[in-house]
């Protein structure tokens, strides 16, 4: 399954990373990353947290997720800012990378950023 839809209204999300262009590194050389239109991909680290506590009357420790955006975020965010993500989506993934190690996890996937009040 790809491009799960997922609701992260429970947490808080703040940016610990500005939106950059997504870049990859291939055999010594920085290339743009693109979608299959060529569209140029953008990407973002946020720090996602409960807003409430759960079962054991705590929040928990939180956790950095880095968001692949579809869309140009534009300048107006900043680290440390809260914001909530457009059209959220997840997609396990497992691969062999070139030292025949198993990698698996998931990516998350927004088409943008919205500013939180």
């Amino acid at each position: 399954m790809r491009d799960i839809p997922v609701d992260l209204g429970g947490y808080t999300l703040m940016i610990v990373e500005e939106p950059t262009q997504k870049t990859r590194e291939e055999d010594g050389v920085t290339e743009f990353v693109t979608d299959s239109q060529g569209v140029a991909l953008f990407t973002v680290a946020l720090f996602a947290k409960q807003r409430q506590a759960g079962a054991s009357g705590k929040r928990g420790k939180g956790e950095e997720i880095s968001v692949t955006l579809t869309t140009d975020p534009g300048e107006e965010f900043r680290e440390g800012q809260y914001v909530e993500l457009v059209g959220a989506t997840l997609s396990p993934y497992s691969f062999k990378n070139k030292k025949n190690e198993t990698v698996s996890g998931i990516s998350f996937r927004a088409a943008g950023l919205k500013p939180t009040a």
